[in-house]
């Protein structure tokens, strides 16, 4: 079975870039690499098309449900300005998303502020007294400090013409001019703010929020905690599961496809799902090697992580990082070698391209020898006698094994 699937390898690898036994032209490699590259990018968003119908720990626990819940920041002096960036938000989006079914996917604990937060945020006109009351406050913080710049500024300008006994008080009065304009938009603006603020905390919407901010309670917040963490560790796994779901199949159909085109001795047919097969193969190797990541890097790591620094041992953590580093680029620098670019695979490219064994120069087809190394090219088969390659794996004449 083992010696089965190293021949299926080797044919599948050698159909890569062969046809009739023969390499393939350049504008067929082209053509194949395109179909490779639109097939992939296919994958990719077929994949991302088939597991957006898995719910998110995003999509069930929103993020102004965690803020509100679990974080508590939705104090009282931030829920407006929270609400009104929010609003915002949805005001300058491209496009809406389905909010029916986004209701549908929300944990129960988040609903009624979901709920709360798309009927406020689709009233125009709610939306419309929010952006101006967030502007309102944006400007009046610019005005104030800029106020405070102003006094800054007059106080210092007043102890030096004070120590200095100067008569010229041109700075100074300018400064206290513009301080009291300052002062005067400032006030405007802090009226305007307040009775935006006392029309929007008169909203049904708003008011029904608050109510429900108010009425967190921390068993809310400990049973969202418990499934935010369940769906952290347990989403990248069951969107592996629909990604295979997806990728199997196809793998699947590109196998038989491949196996029976070269049974049947389809050379056209071999290489094209010979190319396809390796390209299903890519978003799996992606998205397990994306599954570790998520599960070790942010999960075991970080706790091997915490556990060093709690006892001032976050070096150790550095040295085995760069550790790491080291082991893979050794593994991978062994394989690149040994694997891709030995002595005799680079032998047999140097023969393929008619170029010297030795030294890799090309020469001229009629050449016995290099005319820069001196090696002799060729050597007599010990099966035939007959003039072959040195270094050969098969004789050129009798194509015996050397």
């Amino acid at each position: 079975m083992l010696n089965r699937l190293k021949n299926k390898f080797k044919y599948l690898i050698s159909g890569l870039s062969s046809l009739d036994n023969r390499p393939i032209g350049k504008t067929v490699l082209t053509i194949v690499l395109l179909l490779d590259l639109f097939i992939l990018a296919s994958l990719f968003q077929g994949l991302s098309d088939h597991t957006s119908q898995l719910v998110s720990p995003i999509e069930y626990i929103p993020q102004h449900c965690r803020d509100i819940v679990i974080a508590e920041e939705w104090n009282e002096g931030k829920r407006l300005t929270r609400i009104a960036q929010i609003a915002a938000e949805y005001r300058n989006r491209i496009y809406y998303p389905d909010t029916n079914a986004e209701l549908m996917q929300v944990h129960p604990i988040c609903l009624p502020i979901t709920d709360l937060m798309l009927s406020i945020k689709r009233d125009a006109l709610l939306s419309e007294t929010l952006n101006a009351y967030l502007r309102y406050r944006n400007t009046t913080n610019q005005f104030s400090s800029e106020l405070e710049r102003s006094r800054a500024a007059y106080d210092t300008s007043l102890l030096e013409d004070i120590a200095e006994q100067a008569g010229n008080q041109d700075d100074v009065a300018a400064i206290k001019r513009q301080a009291k304009g300052v002062t005067a938009q400032l006030n405007r603006l802090s009226k305007e703010e307040s009775q935006t603020r006392d029309l929007l905390l008169q909203n049904d919407a708003i008011q029904q929020l608050f109510s429900i901010i108010e009425g967190s309670s921390p068993q809310d917040r400990e049973l969202l905690l418990q499934e935010l963490r369940h769906l952290n560790f347990w989403y990248p796994v069951k969107r592996l599961g629909m990604e295979l779901v997806f990728l199997l199949p196809l793998i699947v159909i590109f196998y038989l496809w491949n196996s029976k085109s070269l049974a049947k001795a389809r050379p056209y047919q071999s290489l094209v799902s010979s190319h396809l097969l390796v390209v299903v193969f890519i978003p799996v190797l992606f998205k397990v090697l994306e599954l570790v990541y998520e599960i070790l890097p942010k999960k075991l790591l970080k706790h091997i992580f915490d556990w060093l620094q709690s006892f001032n041992l976050v070096a150790i953590w550095h040295y085995l990082s760069m550790g790491a580093g080291i082991a893979a680029a050794l593994a991978l620098i062994y394989v690149m070698q040994q694997r891709l670019f030995s002595q005799e695979k680079i032998v047999q490219k140097r023969i393929a391209k008619g170029q010297c064994q030795n030294c890799g120069v090309r020469l001229p087809a009629e050449n016995n020898a290099c005319f820069q190394c001196g090696f002799k090219l060729t050597r007599q088969c010990a099966t035939c006698s007959k003039e072959t390659f040195v270094y050969g794996k098969y004789c050129r004449e009798c194509g015996a094994s050397e």
